[in-house]
């Protein structure tokens, strides 16, 4: 039987969770497609403050990367828009001259933000808050320019604020209303916010309107109605959003404020959805995630033509942390005549709780500095709860472990998924759960805003007693309950070959593994049997796969080997001829002293490579990319050694090498450093009639100087105390860790004392050089086989995630 064609319009949160549900509940029924404005997988926009607060990467707020949506047979078209839907042909098109023809339809295109219609507001230096395009020129704006202003003193206003501190900006925040955060917190609560902010540096201009944004081409200051001014070199407005619905509109959708949808989320055109922040539902539009994820399981339902009790609106809440201070709102905040309330108010320990009461029942909340009665709240005005039955178990007193095990099943536990302790409980029972992350990965629990991650924890304690100790171990993923460790003896001891195999043999909950454990796996079963192993290219990340990195636009990067930074004219002719032939875009020079060719369309990734004749440069990989070397001896008056030969040595001794993440080395001829040694995973300074050896080292986020390993007098004892410190990193670090984080979880000294064992160093050796001798420049592997050529350059479907 054809499988029915589902389009999904935007690949936000809402729709992509939405698309989860359809999955789980029919996996075979559909032949999916996803369109997404941003060039970038499904990413958690609550998180998107920590990237601009510098606290995290775009990679690590990603909810479902790349690889998920291959393994799910979703053809996704990152960075394209559609821009009209024929509901009568049910097809659409897009702004890259696409047409996709759909038995289904969802529309999830989200929100856009409200721009204040100010004179001036299309300055340079005026920009919104709501994307990660938008913190990108944030972070870039205060790299050059040091006042900040923003527009706005609710969620979004303040953790842009709070962002624009950590990049060491001085910043000023402009509300309209008396008190901060308005439409959560009562004045009380807004008072204490403000003043816990204003000690960590924010400035606030209450009851302030703005009149226009001031300076020529480019923002100079604010001026509000009252004549005052104030000056800025970035305005950020954050005053609210609306609705995305202008394709629904010029499509004859029927809209309001939002995308008018039934209870099973239809619109008034058959076949045609509309879920999230864009859909108007009993004339309510939701902007929060915990309504928008219950929207979506109730439209899969429908979708997959199952029955379904539909979906009925949402009780409201807030429980977030706004720059460090926990508050939590629901229901109700201001009293109206009748209503009652329960006050408690502690200004010494900064915490205050408002529980409003109409009738005898709870009808809202607000809580500050103290929140963990917050879904608990939720859950008792969600069924109409007298107060009674919140007073006469009041956990105040509890903690910890007591005050979850207080907890009827049927509590929420995580707000945004709507995940019960019941339910929780019940997986970490049959499924053996042991960490707050297999919780999360089986249940969704602490999934989206994460503010539920101590419930969960002090949940896991509860239910496993004495056991919950002693399970400190990290499990690889949330498939399996088996730590690296044991795995890898697991693998050894029952001769496992492969990803499959020890999938089934070892019990993973999950048939087909994750993104997370299969490309460990490829990797741990390589390390083992390099010689018999036969590597899985479909559980590595795509980046691996097509040997190139994936761009922000979908064309892909070519960096061509270049042994310790040196090159020749015949090769930079080379590149030149295929950039002009190719029309590459940019040819950047890499800090690792290479050239890096961007730009370039996937289909024409193997004729480059071919033209080229030059090895890879491995820039994708999980392996040695670079040996950065300064010019050494023979013409630094400087130079003790020949730091261009010895780096040229170690590059095409262990280029290709498998490594449990990215590996950088550096060789510099004198003590001046100028390859930058203290920074690298391995680097090397020499000096009169001796090399240092340093390891561990980092100069990327989390930057580590690298420790002196040893000192060693010629040039064959760097190389093999090279090798065998990669080998035991090789072997004894977890996937995807750096050396620097391997030396400070191992321990420098234990590290040291291994290198100096000799029988331990020769037999490292010895496992490197088996190592060593299988492997093939992928590059030249892939021109010389039709079927990679064919599987991985014409039908690959979605880009990769880039590390």
């Amino acid at each position: 039987m054809a499988k029915q064609k589902l389009v999904l319009i935007g690949n936000g949160m809402a729709g992509i969770r939405a698309v989860e549900e359809v999955i789980k509940l029919s996996p075979e029924k559909f032949e999916i497609t996803v369109f997404g404005s941003e060039p970038y997988p499904n990413y958690n926009r609550i998180e998107l403050s920590k990237v601009l607060q510098g606290d995290t990467k775009i990679d690590d707020i990603t909810l479902n990367n790349w690889q998920w949506y291959e393994e799910n047979n979703i053809l996704l078209y990152p960075g394209e828009t559609v821009t009209v839907i024929d509901k009568d042909r049910q097809r659409i098109f897009t702004d890259k001259d696409r047409q996709v023809d759909f038995d289904k339809l969802i529309i999830a295109t989200g929100s856009v933000p409200f721009m204040l219609p100010l004179p001036g507001a299309d300055k340079e230096g005026v920009t919104a808050f709501r994307d990660i395009k938008d913190c990108e020129k944030m972070m870039e704006c205060a790299k050059e320019y040091k006042k900040a202003v923003v527009i706005g003193g609710g969620l979004l206003g303040l953790e842009a604020a709070r962002g624009l501190l950590n990049l060491g900006m001085e910043v000023d925040v402009v509300h309209i209303a008396d008190y901060l955060m308005e439409r959560q917190l009562d004045k009380t609560a807004g008072k204490m916010l403000q003043r816990e902010l204003e000690e960590q540096g924010m400035n606030f201009l209450l009851e302030k309107q703005s009149a226009e944004i001031t300076g020529k081409d480019r923002v100079e200051g604010l001026k509000f109605k009252d004549g005052e001014e104030i000056e800025a070199d970035l305005v950020v407005m954050a005053v609210g959003i609306r609705p995305n619905i202008s394709l629904a509109k010029e499509s004859g959708i029927p809209v309001n404020r939002g995308i008018i949808v039934n209870d099973h989320l239809e619109t008034q055109i058959p076949n045609i959805f509309a879920v999230g922040e864009c859909a108007e539902h009993r004339e309510m539009v939701y902007g929060l995630v915990s309504p928008l994820y219950q929207q979506g399981k109730e439209m899969a339902l429908k979708i997959c033509e199952l029955e379904g009790e539909g979906y009925e609106g949402s009780v409201l809440s807030t429980q977030l942390k706004v720059s460090g201070v926990d508050v939590f709102s629901t229901g109700k905040i201001n009293e109206e005549e009748g209503t009652k309330t329960i006050k408690v108010f502690d200004d010494w320990k900064g915490i205050y709780k408002k529980v409003l009461i109409d009738d005898g029942k709870i009808t809202g909340a607000v809580l500050f500095g103290d929140t963990k009665d917050g879904n608990r709240l939720l859950s008792l005005i969600n069924k109409g709860a007298a107060i009674e039955e919140y007073t006469d178990t009041d956990g105040a007193d509890e903690v910890g472990a007591d005050l979850v095990a207080g907890m009827p099943d049927e509590e929420i536990i995580c707000g945004c998924n709507g995940v019960t302790k019941g339910a929780i409980v019940e997986s970490i029972n049959r499924q053996g759960l042991s960490t707050v992350e297999e919780v999360k990965g089986c249940t969704n629990a602490s999934r989206s805003c994460g503010g539920c991650k101590s419930l969960v924890s002090e949940l896991l304690e509860h239910t496993l007693g004495d056991e919950f100790n002693q399970n400190i171990k990290e499990s690889i993923c949330a498939c399996t309950t088996l730590s690296k460790e044991e795995v890898v003896e697991e693998i050894k001891a029952k001769g496992l070959t492969h990803t499959k195999e020890v999938m089934n043999v070892l019990g993973w909950n999950s048939e087909e593994g994750c993104s997370k454990c299969k490309p460990a796996l490829n990797y741990y079963l390589g390390m083992l049997n390099p010689k018999e192993y036969q590597d899985e290219k479909q559980s590595r990340f795509v980046n691996e796969r097509l040997h190139a990195n994936i761009q922000k636009d979908g064309t892909y990067s070519v960096v061509p080997r270049m042994y310790g930074g040196v090159t020749n004219s015949n090769d930079l002719r080379k590149i030149a001829d295929v950039a002009d032939k190719y029309e590459v875009k940019l040819i950047k020079v890499t800090g690792g002293q290479r050239l890096d060719l961007l730009g370039v369309e996937k289909e024409d990734l193997p004729h480059i490579w071919s033209e080229l004749d030059m090895p890879s440069g491995s820039a994708y990989s999980k392996g040695l990319r670079t040996v950065k070397t300064c010019v050494g001896a023979d013409f630094c008056r400087f130079g003790t050694q020949d730091s261009i030969g010895l780096g040229v040595r170690l590059e095409k001794k262990f280029e290709g090498l498998n490594t449990p993440h990215k590996v950088k080395m550096s060789v510099s001829a004198c003590p001046r450093n100028c390859a930058e040694g203290s920074v690298k995973d391995i680097g090397v300074v020499g000096l009169d009639g001796e090399f240092e050896i340093y390891v561990g080292g980092n100069g990327g986020t989390h930057m580590r100087k690298a420790e002196l390993l040893c000192k060693v007098k010629t040039e064959e004892e760097v190389i093999d105390t090279s090798a065998a410190f990669l080998q035991y990193y090789r072997e004894d670090a977890t996937y995807l860790e750096r050396t620097s984080a391997w030396v400070e979880r191992v321990g420098f000294d234990k590290i040291k004392s291994v290198l100096s064992d000799k029988k331990k160093f020769m037999d490292l050796n010895h496992r490197m050089n088996e190592a060593l001798s299988v492997l093939k420049d992928p590059w030249k592997e892939a021109l010389e086989d039709q079927n990679i050529l064919k599987d991985l350059y014409q039908n690959v479907k979605v880009p990769s995630d880039s590390y």
